[in-house]
């Protein structure tokens, strides 16, 4: 499997701010970048631009700028560039699936403008079998806050938590930077309380220590792994997307996981996710559940 970072361009500026991250994270793994721009003939209003070779020359001339933007910033990072004759997701997706990471876009930051991550960014989050990076347009680009770390959000099981932790140790680890994993619980309902996970509570004396316990669980085999990269747990009770805003002030990277699920509309990022999209003031990355439901 030949490994790389791929980027999505369509020329607005959050494409560029993407494709810039992701040549900076290319020279911290040292990997190739690859920058994908898709298109696919549509008959438009404009009578010129009936013409699919005017439509392609126009998304090859948006690609070029894009990749000469690019090389000139990072002129020792290996790059290509690649027209796809196909819908944005569809070309993503099949372009990123053996990639370690696919980075995007996103529009606007706040409860309201942070809702818009693009056209299509929410569809190539919640079908992406690899991680999917989320950048905004900045001032400030092509610089990383001073000391920040990577924050990962730490649910669930070990396993449910393994690639979100996966993508940060290595982020971590490429960088030189710090983790800051963690773990966000709450008091379930009186009626969810069974006798087995009240004997498990009892056992790590009480339930604070219990999910002390469960992060530090999750975290050994990582630690193990990456034993120079630095490791700060942190604990809270409270809502799971709230804790990792309050915690993420500083941080290169958000990382939290994805379960999607199909709704009415289609496919689905979880709550967790949608919030660190909407609200991180850092990139965000998404990695998928191994147990998400296969795509079509």
């Amino acid at each position: 499997m030949s490994r790389e970072i791929v980027a999505g361009v369509d020329g607005s500026p959050e494409s560029l701010a993407a494709a810039d991250w992701a040549a900076r994270e290319a020279a911290y793994r040292g990997l190739p970048l690859r920058l994908v721009h898709a298109w696919r003939w549509e008959p438009l209003d404009l009578p010129l631009a009936q013409d699919p070779a005017v439509q392609q020359k126009a998304a090859s001339d948006l690609l070029h700028q894009a990749e000469s933007e690019i090389a000139s910033r990072h002129p020792d990072r290996p790059l290509s560039a690649q027209v796809l004759g196909d819908t944005p997701v569809a070309a993503l997706l099949e372009t990123a699936k053996d990639a370690d990471l696919l980075v995007i876009g996103s529009r606007g930051h706040g409860a309201v403008v942070g809702f818009i991550l693009g056209s299509y960014g929410q569809q190539l989050i919640a079908a992406s079998p690899v991680p999917v990076v989320a950048v905004r347009s900045r001032e400030g680009e092509g610089t990383e806050p001073s000391g920040g770390e990577i924050v990962v959000g730490q649910t669930g099981d070990a396993d449910d938590s393994a690639p979100a932790l996966k993508v940060a140790f290595e982020t971590a680890a490429a960088r030189g930077a710090s983790v800051r994993a963690v773990r966000a619980w709450s008091l379930p309902p009186l009626f969810a309380f069974s006798p087995g996970s009240l004997a498990l509570a009892d056992e790590a004396g009480g339930l604070v220590p219990y999910e002390e316990k469960a992060l530090r669980e999750a975290l050994a085999p990582w630690r193990e792994r990456f034993p120079d990269v630095p490791v700060t747990e942190h604990v809270e009770m409270g809502s799971a997307g709230q804790v990792l805003l309050s915690q993420s002030g500083s941080a290169q990277l958000l990382v939290v996981g994805r379960r999607a699920r199909r709704g009415a509309l289609g496919r689905r990022i979880g709550s967790v996710a949608h919030a660190a999209l909407h609200l991180a003031p850092c990139p965000v990355a998404v990695a998928p559940h191994g147990d998400d439901e296969p795509q079509d």
